[in-house]
């Protein structure tokens, strides 16, 4: 960045001023804080260091060449003695980005301190607040922060007066330290100025309030510079802005030290985890390695399969010396593009700092690059006419120059690469499978040391083995084994928060404690300082009960570790509920409440769907066999479709098992099929094909399902769909698996289909009478069986035989008899008492008023709805006239009966009526 200012804004020299020590006063010597400097120039800013809230000392430094030359001015306390001194250009041009940071964090420091001078105090503290360079690793290695140095500096020196000007310039013994660092970087053979060097020259000076506070802090001068040699010496500091050929030792690689990670090494260190199995991807990419042209392997797999790993894999061999001696030796260095990219401002840095490693990489001649993600390569750094990261690499990849070992996904690979050919023919593709369970289960008994390490627990065998089968069972958008090891390592971080916990006992005290407080805080301020006293004694001995119950917690977790146990245990019970809590589905054993549950579920079904037997029995058994895990596993629960005449309980009882088993009725999924039933609409249900309005947003039904994959899918009057709709349902009833527009397979196992129809509804009405015999409702089930094969013969000229020949079962809804039909109007006659509840109105019914509802609202034809309008006309309404009219009010008790004309009759039971009462239907 400093040569590129540099170099835009022409300017002669960095610093000009005295040296300290070369001024002579004519009164005595002053403190060179007072020895400012300034240019006679209009102020100005400069985007570059837009970062500085004010003008700076680079600032004035940088400004453009003008007319009269450019001077700096020494303030003595005689203004008319001056002298010009110059220092060339190339010392700025010189400075890294690191060393830039560190004057600007001077500057900033002066600015918090209200100096109006920069001093080697200021340098000092920016040398410690860069951080990332090698005078910030030694000096925090020495015991020295930020914090505590800016302590000894205020001691010393003091604040400012608070007003700061604008232009903050260097003191002459400040200047005089950047001197010496250009001096430090020549004696060590750099063409550089980086933080060490400034750390050199700073203490090469001696002097100072710098000297001082590393004085007082402890920190020996030798000591320091000492380390700051060995350190450079070994090329720690991955300075990255050297600025010409020659820098330095030919072996260093400052570039690809600053811009990338050494997989290499951090095996050596043993910090990757062990990679087990992917011997033939291994084998493979070690065999594209060893070529002399075309060097250079692309790992392509769904995301999570284990791209990265197989690249770990390689280190970890090499390390090993595990490998043919094509490769031996050779150091895996993975590259971070978006730090490549960060910072590159203006045109042509990016392409300056690829070159770079470039060249480092071709002198090496040992390097083996890994680019995760590699298509990202394209369009990288590139700005308007300038080219991109893949352009500027194609012939070093091509030539065989850089070894790059490449990772991507399917998708991005189809996307990028093979769009760009002159790319895709210089990396030779190595596909990496999902592994299977079994691999997967492997690899978890592989990684399973570290992570018991990290959570301080123990995984049993069967949580491994449950966590590769059930992620692989129920999480379907993922890929094994990155799924696996997350269940894991999430089971594992949930156990380890569950031991972590307070004891019960000590919850329920800390509880007390936190009342007694309040109790304490209200009487100090009533002044009952007697009753405050005993609460803070109550307090104490409260506190003293919970430490020891924690010391006691400690004390078996202690004893349990030294018995061999290892801690808490992470089980297949607790994988289980992980992946509940992941995808709503009840993976968990089926506990004993929950049997009993299943067992009965008929009789809680029909507490709202009444009569219907084979209905609900139907329903019931293909959940009980999916709990217990029965069911195949590729495909849905159940289907069904749902036969009848209207009106009949078909979507009740879809909305029934929904409340009752999947949570609430919002947990079913209905689709009213009479909008799919244009060939254009059935496009709705998978999502837009690509092109089209609509084709980002995903389908009604396969977003639905991916977001909740434990459901009920109600398909409502199915007839009334476009046919092909039917086809697209195929592979669903068969597989359990739909495909939608972006590609993405959706999950249908966990699902259970019911598809209601009105086909077959004219059949059940006549009763069959065509065929030549009478249906009676109260004969075995030979008569129900008759009129469900005349059904199905009509659902088979209606629905295409491939279609029906997957459905579980087909199920024939009788119709409703009168008995069914009062049933069904107490149930509905409850919910109106249940919303009168809420407005404090306790509302009866006599058996009369049932009676004339049942009348009023039964219709073979129509089945149960025109009861919920007889309910509304007979009982809502006259309600709401009595209430308008102040007859009805809060707590009043209201009888509604019948006359003998069927007439409706209202009673407030606050001011009589028992008679009435008497025979009234309870709430």
């Amino acid at each position: 960045m400093a040569r590129v200012l540099a170099q835009s804004i022409g300017m002669p020299g960095l610093l000009s001023g005295q040296r300290h020590g070369q001024h002579k006063a004519s009164g005595k010597s002053r403190r060179s804080v007072k020895m400012m400097s300034n240019l006679r120039m209009p102020a100005s800013r400069m985007s570059s260091f837009s970062g500085l809230r004010t003008l700076n000392t680079l600032d004035l430094l940088s400004r453009p060449r003008q007319n009269f030359p450019s001077k700096m001015l020494t303030s003595t306390s005689s203004r008319r003695e001056r002298a010009k001194r110059c220092v060339p250009k190339a010392m700025f041009e010189r400075f890294t980005e690191k060393a830039i940071k560190v004057i600007m964090l001077a500057q900033e420091e002066a600015r918090r301190l209200g100096h109006n001078f920069v001093g080697t105090e200021q340098l000092l503290l920016g040398l410690i607040g860069e951080g990332t360079g090698i005078a910030a690793k030694v000096l925090k290695s020495m015991g020295m922060n930020l914090k505590d140095t800016r302590v000894e500096v205020e001691k010393i020196i003091g604040r400012g007066s608070g007003f700061v000007a604008v232009e903050i310039p260097f003191t002459p013994r400040a200047k005089r330290v950047l001197e010496l660092s250009l001096e430090e970087a020549r004696q060590l053979g750099h063409n550089y100025i980086g933080s060490e060097h400034l750390l050199l020259g700073l203490l090469r000076e001696g002097e100072g309030v710098a000297a001082r506070v590393l004085e007082n802090l402890g920190a020996d001068p030798n000591n320091i510079r000492a380390q700051v040699i060995r350190m450079v010496g070994e090329g720690a500091d991955s300075v990255g802005a050297t600025v010409g050929p020659g820098s330095g030792n030919s072996n260093k690689m400052p570039t690809l030290e600053e811009y990338g990670t050494n997989l290499t090494k951090l095996a050596e260190e043993g910090k990757l985890d062990p990679v087990v199995g992917r011997q033939q991807q291994i084998e493979r990419v070690t065999q594209i390695l060893g070529r002399r042209t075309k060097n250079n392997p692309c790992l392509i797999g769904e995301p999570g399969v284990g791209k990265t790993a197989i690249a770990e894999g390689l280190a970890q061999r090499i390390a090993n010396g595990d490998v043919p001696e094509t490769i031996e030796g050779k150091k895996v260095i993975t590259l971070d593009m978006g730090l490549l990219v960060a910072g590159t401002k203006y045109r042509g840095e990016f392409e300056e700092r690829l070159k770079k490693l470039m060249e480092e990489i071709k002198q090496s001649d040992e390097i083996i690059l890994f680019i995760d993600e590699v298509h990202t390569l394209i369009g990288a750094g590139a700005a308007e006419g300038a080219i991109d990261a893949a352009n500027i690499l194609k012939p070093a990849l091509a030539r065989g120059e850089l070894q790059c070992i490449g990772a991507t996904t399917l998708d991005e690979y189809r996307k990028h690469i093979e769009k760009d050919p002159a790319l895709e023919r210089r990396f030779q593709p190595v596909k990496v499978p999902e592994p299977t369970v079994d691999e997967t289960i492997q690899i978890l008994k592989g990684l399973r040391e570290r992570y018991e390490i990290h959570h301080k627990l123990q995984y049993t065998d069967d949580a491994l083995v449950a966590a590769a089968q059930l992620s692989h069972q129920y999480i379907s958008d993922r890929f094994l084994p990155d799924k696996a090891i997350d269940l894991i390592d999430e089971a594992g971080s949930r156990v380890r928060l569950q031991h972590a916990q307070l004891p019960e006992e000590a919850r329920e005290l800390d509880k007390e404690v936190r009342q007694i407080v309040k109790d304490k805080e209200e009487a100090v301020r009533n002044q009952d300082f007697e009753k405050a006293g005993e609460l803070r004694d109550k307090e104490m001995d409260l506190k003293t009960q919970i430490s020891s119950l924690i010391e006691k917690g400690k004390e078996m977790s202690k004893a349990e570790s030294e018995a061999g146990d290892g801690g808490p245990m992470v089980t297949e019970v607790d994988i289980q509920h992980i992946v509940s809590s992941w995808t709503g589905i009840p993976v968990e054993k089926v506990s004993t409440d929950e049997s009993d549950r299943l067992l009965k579920m008929e009789e809680t079904l029909h507490t709202r769907v009444i009569g219907q037997d084979e209905a609900v029995k139907a329903i019931s058994r293909a959940i009980r066999r999916a709990r217990v895990g029965l069911k195949n596993p590729n495909r849905p629960i159940a289907s069904f479709i749902f036969s009848g005449p209207t009106g009949v309980g078909k979507s009740e009882l879809a909305k029934a098992l929904a409340a009752y088993y999947f949570g609430s009725e919002e947990a079913m999924i209905r689709l009213d099929m009479s909008e799919f039933m244009e060939r254009h609409t059935v496009s709705k249900l998978i999502g837009s094909p690509p092109g089209y309005v609509g084709y980002t947003e995903g389908g009604q039904l396969t977003e639905a399902v991916r977001r909740r994959p434990y459901t009920v899918v109600l398909f409502d009057e199915i007839e009334k769909a476009h046919p092909d709709v039917f086809n697209m349902m195929l592979q669903i009833l068969e597989d359990g698996r739909l495909t939608d527009s972006k590609g993405r397979t959706v999950d249908f196992k966990n699902t259970l289909l019911i598809m209601t129809s009105n086909v077959g509804s004219s059949v059940i009405e006549k009763g069959g009478r065509k065929m030549g015999f009478d249906i009676d409702y109260d004969e075995k089930d030979s008569s129900y069986n008759r009129i469900k094969s005349l059904v199905t013969e009509e659902l088979k000229q209606y629905f295409r035989p491939e279609f029906l020949n997957r459905l579980d079962e087909m199920i024939v809804f009788r119709q409703l008899t009168k008995l069914e039909v009062k049933e069904i109007a107490d149930i509905m006659l409850k919910e109106v008492f249940e919303r009168l509840k809420v407005k404090e109105i306790d509302l009866s019914v006599t058996e009369r008023f049932r009676e004339r509802v049942v009348e009023e609202g039964y219709n073979p034809s129509y089945g149960a709805r025109p009861l919920r309008r007889a309910i509304m006309r007979l009982l809502e309404d006259s309600m709401a006239e009595k209430m308008l009219a102040r007859e009805i009010k809060e707590g009043d008790s209201v009888i509604v009966d019948a006359d003998s004309d069927g007439n409706v009759i209202v009673l407030n039971g606050s001011s009589g009526a028992s008679e009435s009462l008497a025979e009234a239907l309870p709430v």
